[in-house]
Order: C-alpha cells, then sequence, then structure tokens
C-alpha cells in the first residue's frame, strides 16, 4: 500500500475508522481523501486524520487506485451511477455496504474489479473481522490491497463464494448485538440474585471480554474451554445444562439463519 492511492465515498464511523487505521500503519495522508455530503462530517475527518476532503464523489476517485464505497445500502445504487462516468478499469471498487452483491454493482459501475466485503463494529476499535470476496477482474495485486486495507482494523478472511457473505453477516455482521444480548441479560440476572446493576454489568462485561481473549488467544477450541471450566457437578454446569435443556444451541442456529436469510433478501431488494 507504500504507492496506493485511495478514495473513501462517505465518510462516516467506519470509513473514519479504516482511515484511522490506515494511518497508523504509517501510510501518508496525501494518499488518502475523502468525500461526504455532509460539511461537518469532511471538517471532521479531515481535521482528525489530516486529509483532504470533497464534496464531489468524481473529484474525490481522480488519480487513486482505490475506491472504498462507505455509504449506507438504500444510496448504493445513486452513487455507483453517478460515479460510472469518472472511472478508469483499473480502479478497485471496495464496497463496505451490506447486502449489495457484485452483480448489481457491475450493473451500475459498468465492468470494474470489485472486492465486497463485510466487516462489523468493532473495527471502530480495530478490533473488526471482515469477510472479503472478490470478482474474476481483480488482480493478485489489488487483493492484497483490499487484504491490507481491512486488516488496518482486524482481521480479514477470504471467501471462496459470494454467497458466504451472508452467512459471514449472520456470524460477525450481526455477532456484536448478540454479545450485547448476552451481556444485558446476564446484568439483569445479576441484579435479580440480589447485585447492584453497575457491579453486575461491570462483571459480565469483564467477563465477556476475559473469555474473547482467552478463545482468541487458546490453541484449544471454544469447545474445550468450556469443557475446562466446566467442573462436574459445579455451578458452571448447572447453569450450562439449563442453556441446554432451553435448546441454547438450536435457538443460535435458528437466529444466525433468520439473519443470513435477511441478508439474502436484502441484497435482492436493494440490488434492483
Amino acid at each position: 500500500m507504500s504507492n496506493t492511492r485511495i478514495a473513501f465515498i462517505g465518510a462516516g464511523n467506519m470509513a473514519a475508522s479504516l482511515i484511522g487505521g490506515l494511518r497508523a500503519k504509517g501510510l501518508d495522508a496525501a494518499q488518502i481523501r475523502a468525500s461526504d455530503p455532509g460539511h461537518d462530517t469532511r471538517a471532521r475527518v479531515s481535521a482528525e486524520h489530516g486529509i483532504q476532503t470533497f464534496a464531489d464523489n468524481a473529484e474525490a476517485i481522480s488519480g487513486v487506485d482505490v475506491i472504498v464505497l462507505a455509504v449506507k445500502p438504500q444510496a448504493m445504487k445513486a452513487v455507483c451511477e453517478s460515479l460510472r462516468p469518472s472511472l478508469l478499469p483499473h480502479q478497485l471498487v471496495v464496497s463496505i455496504a451490506a447486502g449489495i452483491t457484485c452483480a448489481s454493482m457491475n450493473n451500475w459501475l459498468g465492468a470494474q474489479p470489485i472486492v465486497r466485503c463485510m466487516p462489523n463494529t468493532p473495527a471502530l476499535l480495530r478490533q473488526g473481522v471482515s469477510g472479503l470476496y472478490a470478482t474474476a477482474e481483480v488482480s493478485a495485486e489489488q487483493r492484497d490491497q483490499a487484504q491490507e486495507l481491512l486488516s488496518a482494523v482486524g482481521i480479514a478472511l477470504w471467501l471462496e463464494q459470494e454467497q458466504q457473505l451472508d452467512a459471514v453477516t449472520a456470524v460477525s455482521g450481526s455477532g456484536p448485538a448478540y454479545f450485547f444480548l448476552l451481556i444485558e441479560a446476564m446484568t439483569a440476572a445479576g441484579v435479580k440474585l440480589g447485585l447492584p446493576h453497575e457491579v453486575a454489568e461491570q462483571l459480565a462485561e469483564q467477563t465477556a471480554l476475559g473469555a474473547a481473549k482467552m478463545a482468541v488467544g487458546s490453541e484449544v477450541d471454544a469447545a474445550e474451554l468450556r469443557r475446562r471450566v466446566t467442573s462436574p457437578g459445579g455451578t458452571t454446569q448447572a447453569a450450562i445444562e439449563s442453556f441446554q435443556a432451553g435448546g441454547f444451541e438450536a435457538l443460535v442456529e435458528k437466529a444466525l439463519g433468520a439473519a443470513a436469510h435477511r441478508s439474502a433478501e436484502m441484497a435482492e431488494q436493494l440490488g434492483k
């Protein structure tokens, strides 16, 4: 990425996170630019990261190598169609918009090399994980560029089939909300068991953080880690058996299936 020039179309939170990650990895501010219709948004991103900003999308993409589409899915068609006359064949388009397929973007942009990504909100803390899919037009060098771009805010994992992005959306794209829900539920249960709310909340939050760090740093899988902290006949076993008696695994499977189905449904609706 040392000589790569990048333009962000849309300068909201996720774009700002990527820009910050790239700057932290040593990319020069002169290599990055962004466009956004909001004056305050442009001013904030420019002040925080020292990059040039534009109100006009076509002006922003002039002369760049990589174009990152960081706009809401509902705005993607209009943005792509407005960019089409200004695009050059070699420019890589990276989309971080949920539910917009490569086929739809090709219809709106023309035959550009496209990498479609599904990041998640922990990218705002550079602790994210993204699924990436590249069309056949994407070169090996461009794959590396996309990899480095998304790796600036976490982990980037390549997929062989575009439809797998629906599963990525279900597992990691929507995933942070599932853990927030569990923290909420554990906090509420702790309060009912007699703890002050603030104490129960901190216990739940720090436990979630510690468990995640153990899982990421361990040489064994989550199932083995669970077994290691579940003493026979102990308190953990009592809780785990209660979860399982309530159909915990089946409920998780059903929930993620619903999310994946909705992702595919949105792609069909938004891609018209």
